[in-house]
């Protein structure tokens, strides 16, 4: 490895790292903890064929600090944190893999909760919980949410009506373009929610099979190729696919007025949102409006039991904060990003202060 670990875990207060290894399974990953003042920590585990190991430490370094920020924008009593497995998840997930990663987790004695990300979904934590406790977002027959897709992209779909709201004076779809970036289950769900609503919808895709697909389900909605969905003209713009993608290139192709989605990490840097809010593109926090998933996996654990309703009301709070960060980015001249690390920090180092106290036990 390139890499100086304790340089790359003091950028962002990275508190624990732990790398797995089983000859016999084939298991290589890494747990990266980030913070763990709000409580223990969730994050998903993803499964994707990393080049390198660096490549993957880089990856779930910037994961866990993301799922801290969300965790603490969105209000829950949790942490952040990520499970990165070094593979192929078409050919190298099966039972014996998943609970091997489960063993792991289990070593970690309640610090941190797995649950599905990129490569994983809810059946593969129910073969995780077989050799863990900390699992969350499993299958509705096991006890759990179940798939955590409706209230991701209605969280998106809240944050699009705020920033259309905040732009347009109005925060009805009606007759706007969306574009997006990934047809996965939540891009599919958006999709359902803005085609109910009368906004015209434009999808990419990578393959004949998935443009047939989207199709079938939405015969007016506009199907590109996965390269042009960056030039064309929308008023907003979803990634709802893999992270990076908002940088100084795509800038420059973007034709819309508004950047709301699911995806992780959009931002290459943090200079491409600068470069956003100058051009006065308004973007919406990622980490913050893609937070439906972790709020359902987070209230059922807390709770402990399912309610639909509940989750989706506190997801639906998601419509104010957004509108909210967005009259702060203007009143004060700053990127969104900024403000909503600004209010997840402030609620990190409050909550640090009452720690502080000692409580006879």
């Amino acid at each position: 490895m390139s890499i100086d670990i304790f340089e790359e875990m003091g950028k962002n207060g990275t508190e624990q790292i732990v790398f797995n290894y089983n000859k016999e399974t084939g298991l290589k990953s890494i747990i990266a903890i980030n913070d763990t003042t709000l409580g223990p920590a969730i994050g998903g585990c993803r499964i994707l064929d990393y080049k390198s190991t660096d490549e993957a430490l880089k990856d779930v370094l910037r994961l866990a600090e993301g799922m801290t920020y969300k965790c603490a924008v969105a209000g829950e009593n949790h942490g952040g944190a990520k499970t990165v497995v070094i593979g192929d998840a078409k050919k190298d997930k099966n039972e014996i893999l998943l609970r091997d990663i489960g063993k792991f987790i289990q070593t970690l004695n309640g610090r941190y909760y797995v649950g599905p990300d990129v490569g994983t979904n809810s059946d593969d934590m129910v073969e995780i919980s077989n050799e863990t406790d900390y699992v969350v977002s499993l299958t509705e027959e096991h006890g759990g949410y179940g798939d955590p897709s409706r209230p991701t992209a209605y969280g998106i779909y809240m944050a699009m009506k705020a920033a259309a709201k905040f732009k347009y004076e109005n925060n009805s779809l009606k007759d706007k373009t969306v574009a997006i970036q990934g047809f996965s289950k939540v891009g599919s769900i958006l999709t359902e929610y803005l085609v109910e609503e009368g906004a015209k919808v434009i999808v990419s895709s990578r393959s004949e099979e998935s443009t047939k697909e989207i199709l079938s389900k939405y015969p007016n909605v506009k199907v590109v190729d996965a390269d042009k969905i960056y030039d064309q003209e929308c008023h907003i713009f979803a990634p709802c696919a893999l992270g990076g993608v908002i940088n100084e290139e795509t800038i420059e192709k973007f034709k819309c007025e508004i950047i709301a989605g699911s995806a992780n990490n959009q931002l290459a840097d943090s200079k491409s949102g600068d470069l956003l809010h100058d051009k006065g593109i308004i973007y919406a926090p990622d980490f913050l409006i893609n937070s439906g998933g972790l709020i359902s996996a987070a209230d059922t654990l807390d709770a402990g039991n399912v309610n639909v309703d509940r989750v989706m009301s506190k997801t639906e709070k998601i419509y104010d904060l957004t509108y909210k960060i967005l009259e702060i980015s203007k009143k004060e001249d700053i990127q969104t990003t900024e403000v909503a690390n600004k209010i997840a920090e402030e609620r990190i180092a409050n909550i640090n202060k009452l720690k502080r106290k000692y409580i006879r036990r």
